[in-house]
């Protein structure tokens, strides 16, 4: 029994191992490109608030403006 296991091995070994090869390359460029949607949608959040900031202060300085025609 001990002698048949080898042989049974080396076969299935060399197919697994370029199988697994190439599973953990896809694997580690789906994860990279993961990261980087993900590097981009920070970006794109921040710059979001930045003009969303922007436009507040814009619209209060509106308000001001409107204020103090009326008060005049």
């Amino acid at each position: 029994m001990g002698a048949i296991f080898p042989f049974f091995f080396f076969p299935f070994s060399g197919i697994l191992m370029p199988v697994l090869i190439v599973g953990i390359v896809f694997w580690y460029k789906a994860h990279e490109k993961e990261i980087q949607a993900q590097q981009e949608l920070r970006i794109r959040e921040m710059e979001h608030q930045r003009k969303m900031k922007e436009l507040e202060v814009e619209l209060e300085k509106a308000k001001a403006q409107q204020a103090s025609g009326r008060t005049t």
